[in-house]
């Protein structure tokens, strides 16, 4: 038998002026005899060659020498690079803003994951890694300069986390909305990801307890998050959110620092605590521009566990952060548009979820008070549109599986359209408006119904205040 490593990359950070790119990878015995692949649990990574503890993230061990390279949008001249010896991740610096680069990876003077890649196929008599014909094209483009108006396009997706090892099913689609998301992110030139959390977490249940794959190993991953989105991760950054599958409020294992580590946190918002504009543990809180219009605004609506604790942002170290990213009193250079992305929603009508009596009694007076229009969330499997006081709030939890059971609280949440379908929303922010609408694997806009059952517009269009 042998162990077959399939290398990954990843645009981990990403501003107007740098870019924080990361590289690991996976291993996978492989049966000579009958052709199949098996991914190497974390704990049995001592036996490959060299031997291991970790294989992605920003605390995993060096696997060699490494430089990055950033060249022009032609590929033909090196304009920046950055070196180390300790990490799989290395800040490039130097860079123009809104300006599209090139970049590559040596490790131990080799070009990283260069080459045709295996991908994961989960087929009728085939399952496994297969030479997909598929290589890395590693470009990316550079944020806007901050006190620049530009549109933005972003995609949002929740509840992703269940995983593609098996083939989808008509409940479990995450593969195709991955696939989907990918065409959309190049069609319409998305430049960032934001999450409402349910990142990573077990697909199984027994007695309604998840086991398994939890999301608190690297190998957990693999057919979660790194396949997945593969070409996607080392294009544009993804910003997540917390859920209550990344702690230790569903699951038994508390997957934060794992997500810290694999969505290098601690690296990219180094100095952003001090600065005001995060506020880490317990919790989860950061706030990043795009431009001069768009803010968005991530907080954590999880807690420590199902029994114990309040939800984070009732805890008062995050009081300075949340008062300062939802202020009554606007500053000179506010943003146009302030989106907080969490998991929790506000408003939900079911069929699982009703609302969240929490967030409407801390997080939607501030909304309100900081001329909040869009509000992005997950937790519930489906998608819905909810619009009260002024305020649009969607929810995107049907990144990977979807629950088709019709909601009940329709005039509780305020429901203006819905829909039972796995699906990502793709959103455009122009000037004062943002388009938003919800695609499904297919590719296409979700087909909405209202609560009475009519026909309703895939693209919800919201204004600014």
């Amino acid at each position: 038998m042998r162990v077959h490593f399939e290398a990954y990359l990843h645009l981990a950070g990403l501003s107007h002026k740098s870019a924080l790119v990361a590289w690991g990878g996976f291993y996978f015995k492989v049966a000579e005899e009958r052709g199949g692949f098996k991914l190497v649990d974390d704990s049995d990574l001592d036996s490959v060659h060299p031997p291991r503890r970790d294989s992605i993230g920003a605390r995993s061990a060096p696997y060699g020498p490494a430089r990055v390279e950033v060249l022009d949008e032609s590929g033909t001249r090196v304009i920046t690079t950055g070196e180390t010896t300790i990490a799989n991740q290395c800040w490039v610096t130097g860079l123009e803003a809104d300006t599209v680069y090139r970049y590559r990876v040596l490790v131990n003077g080799r070009e990283w994951a260069a080459g045709p890649r295996r991908d994961w196929v989960a087929g009728a008599g085939e399952q496994g890694l297969v030479e997909s014909g598929r290589a890395y094209d590693n470009r990316f483009r550079t944020h806007p300069r901050p006190e620049a108006a530009a549109p933005l396009t972003f995609a949002a997706i929740g509840d992703f986390g269940t995983g593609v090892r098996h083939p989808s099913t008509l409940e479990r689609r995450q593969r195709e909305v991955a696939e989907a998301l990918e065409a959309a992110v190049v069609r319409d030139d998305a430049r960032l990801i934001v999450t409402t959390g349910d990142n990573i977490y077990a697909g199984r249940t027994l007695l309604g307890v998840p086991v398994g794959a939890t999301g608190d190993e690297d190998d957990d991953w693999f057919f979660t998050f790194y396949q997945p989105y593969r070409y996607l991760l080392n294009r544009i950054p993804v910003h997540p959110s917390v859920g209550n599958h990344d702690g230790n409020e569903t699951e038994v294992n508390d997957d934060r620092d794992q997500l810290m580590d694999n969505f290098f946190l601690a690296e990219r918002l180094k100095g952003e605590e001090a600065a005001g504009r995060a506020s880490i543990g317990p919790g989860l809180f950061y706030r990043f521009r795009y431009g001069r219009d768009v803010e968005f605004v991530c907080v954590d609506t999880s807690r420590q566990s199902l029994l114990f604790g309040d939800r984070f942002f009732r805890h008062r170290n995050h009081a300075p952060f949340l008062e300062a990213a939802f202020p009554a009193v606007p500053g000179p250079d506010a943003p146009r548009w302030r989106i907080p992305f969490s998991h929790h929603p506000p408003y939900c009508a079911g069929p699982m979820h009703g609302n969240s009596k929490s967030s409407l009694e801390t997080l939607v007076p501030l909304y309100r008070r900081a001329g909040v229009r869009l509000v992005l969330s997950g937790h519930e499997h489906n998608f819905q549109h909810s619009r009260a006081d002024g305020i649009d709030y969607f929810v995107t939890g049907g990144g990977g599986k979807v629950r088709t059971g019709t909601p009940r609280e329709f005039e509780a949440a305020h429901t203006v359209a819905w829909a039972a379908s796995c699906h990502f929303l793709l959103v455009k922010v122009k000037g004062d408006t943002a388009e938003v609408t919800p695609i499904g694997g297919d590719g296409r806009p979700l087909d909405l119904r209202s609560p009475a059952g009519a026909a309703v517009s895939a693209t919800t269009v919201v204004r600014a205040s």
